[in-house]
């Protein structure tokens, strides 16, 4: 394994080579230098006949990955042009397209906290496992952005409406939930991490998980799916919270109030992406919607005020503007998806090679 002071460990054992994200005081948050290593790393073991399965996990006891690191993204757009972000999300979405269709089984151990850029990391891979310490979410509204990393691509294919329920409230799921929306596939007690992390050494991916695997804890958001349905499939965020708002159900009216809460812009335009990505059909060209989306949120008064009252002064007290729904315009949501020209992610262009299959 490469030095321990590192902010992500590489090693092979046997069979496996092993990712570890090494910044456990942050959760282990992506920042670009860990982006551009981990990509260097997946390139050269897809070339290396020795290295059969590929495993992400991350050190500490908290979780996999809390996000991007949005302290950098907050000053970045504050105080500079943006094109240091713009560069990082430019890395951190190849790098999502790049594990989706990896050429060798891709293992994400979604331990703990898994959030924002640590959904692209893990999500995407071909053997997601969770444990009943896992905590999913897409978090971005509550900082004045966007699900990216191909969140609006993973909640959109979600059961229903429940990933337009997730990528607009923020919801943080556990285990049982996140195997229902198809953001993970097996469900191993953190007890048995280890002796997973061992097999991998000496026998395939999928085996090994095999082994382990043990039935899911229950989910939660089946039972709401009555209520979830009915009101996020209304046509605008308005329309869906006064379906929340007059649904009758507790959890309904708790879904409306944190709505109300959120970037009144980041929820109209996160529905809108959600929805254009349904259509969109591939990851690749939902990634390159993404790209134009967070490039044009870098412009905007919410980001920079979210991630300052959610993660600078944490005085959770948001001043949004607009600061009404009513205030958004259909022109004001458009913008957000306006053409880059030379500037476009244009992971799309190239056809993508098959995946593995889960």
């Amino acid at each position: 394994m490469t030095g321990a002071g590192e902010p992500v460990l590489f090693r092979t054992t046997g069979r496996a080579a092993h990712i570890v994200l090494n910044r456990p005081r942050a959760i282990n948050a992506l920042n670009h230098e860990m982006v551009r290593r981990i990509d260097e790393a997946l390139r050269r073991w897809e070339r290396d006949a020795d290295v059969e399965t590929v495993v992400v996990t991350g050190a500490g006891e908290r979780g996999l990955c809390a996000g991007g690191d949005i302290r950098a993204v907050h000053d970045d757009a504050r105080d500079g042009d943006g094109a240091a972000s713009a560069a990082f999300w430019r890395d951190e979405y190849r790098l999502n397209a790049l594990i989706a269709r990896y050429g060798k089984p891709y293992v994400a151990v979604m331990d703990g906290i898994v959030m924002g850029g640590g959904v692209g990391l893990s999500a995407h891979g071909s053997v997601r496992v969770v444990t009943e310490r896992s905590r999913v979410a897409m978090p971005e509204t509550g900082i004045g952005f966007v699900p990216d990393v191909g969140g609006t691509y993973l909640l959109g294919r979600a059961p229903g409406e429940l990933g337009t329920h997730l990528a607009l409230t923020g919801a943080v799921i556990g285990a049982g939930d996140a195997l229902h929306c198809g953001l993970a596939d097996h469900f191993v007690p953190s007890g048995a991490l280890p002796l997973l992390l061992d097999d991998f050494a000496g026998m395939p991916a999928r085996e090994a998980v095999s082994r382990h695997a043990r039935p899911a804890p229950e989910d939660e958001l089946a039972g709401r799916r009555e209520w979830i349905d009915s009101c996020y499939a209304a046509g605008t965020v308005e329309e869906i919270v006064e379906r929340l708002l007059a649904h009758g159900d507790p959890a309904a009216k708790e879904a409306a109030e944190t709505l109300l809460a959120k970037s009144p812009t980041a929820l109209k335009v996160t529905l809108a992406a959600l929805r254009r990505a349904r259509r969109l059909g591939s990851l690749e060209r939902v990634l390159d919607q993404e790209y134009r989306v967070s490039c044009a949120a870098l412009g905007t008064a919410d980001l920079v005020e979210g991630i300052r009252a959610q993660v600078v002064d944490k005085d959770r007290d948001p001043r949004w503007s607009p600061a009404t729904l009513s205030e958004v315009s259909d022109a004001d949501v458009e913008r957000f998806f306006a053409p880059l020209g030379e500037h476009e992610l244009g992971l799309a262009e190239p056809a993508p090679t098959a995946r593995t299959a889960r």
